[in-house]
């Protein structure tokens, strides 16, 4: 039993070096243009990328063309991964620098169906209470993450949706760590005064 115990750390260090070793063979094929690391890279990391995206955007259509988006880019952005992270926390970097026009394009839809939602059916009598009601719920599910400005809406779903470390979102978003928690206090607040304004 003793002996099993001193040999875990061994296996587990050697483990995880492999798995280091194969990470970094599969970055320097995505460098070289290689089609199949573009799938191997897709087929490890897609479920975390359109995860991160669906949390960001809000919106299903939204998020499948951004990580559509960011695995189309990935040879051309893998010339610049230096190694410093993960590739997943690469790929959610990358998303991130995508996300503006998709998070405008989500915007505009949540807007559009939130207008379809509040027009009342042909087959129902008009309700104030009913519309009012519908009105608030509608502003404060679908509208408080689109009033954020870009930044601190990704900094606010990393830190506190994918509750990643500030260190591991300053690595990501390309800012230092008292940026990140700078956004993510002023996204708190805003979410919080945007709730409140809301919510009758």
């Amino acid at each position: 039993m003793r002996a099993i115990a001193l040999v875990m750390p061994f296996l587990f260090s050697r483990g995880a070096e492999r798995a280091q070793d194969e990470e970094e063979a599969l970055v320097e094929r995505l460098r070289r243009g290689d089609a199949a690391a573009v799938g191997e890279a897709y087929d490890k990391h897609y479920a975390a990328v359109r995860g991160f995206a669906r949390r960001l955007t809000g919106d299903d259509a939204a998020a499948e063309d951004l990580a559509h988006d960011v695995f189309v880019s990935l040879p051309q952005a893998a010339q610049r991964f230096r190694g410093g992270s993960s590739l997943k926390t690469f790929l959610i970097s990358i998303a991130v620098n995508h996300s503006r026009h998709h998070l405008r394009g989500a915007s505009r839809r949540r807007a559009a169906m939130e207008r379809l939602a509040l027009e009342p059916e042909e087959h129902d009598a008009p309700s104030p209470e009913r519309e009012a009601g519908r009105a608030a719920l509608a502003q404060a599910l679908n509208r408080a993450l689109d009033a954020l400005p870009d930044a601190q809406r990704a900094t606010f779903v990393l830190c506190e949706v994918e509750e990643r470390s500030a260190r591991e979102v300053s690595e990501i978003l390309g800012v230092p760590e008292a940026t990140v928690r700078t956004r993510l206090f002023h996204a708190k607040q805003k979410l919080r005064t945007l709730l409140e304004e809301r919510t009758p």
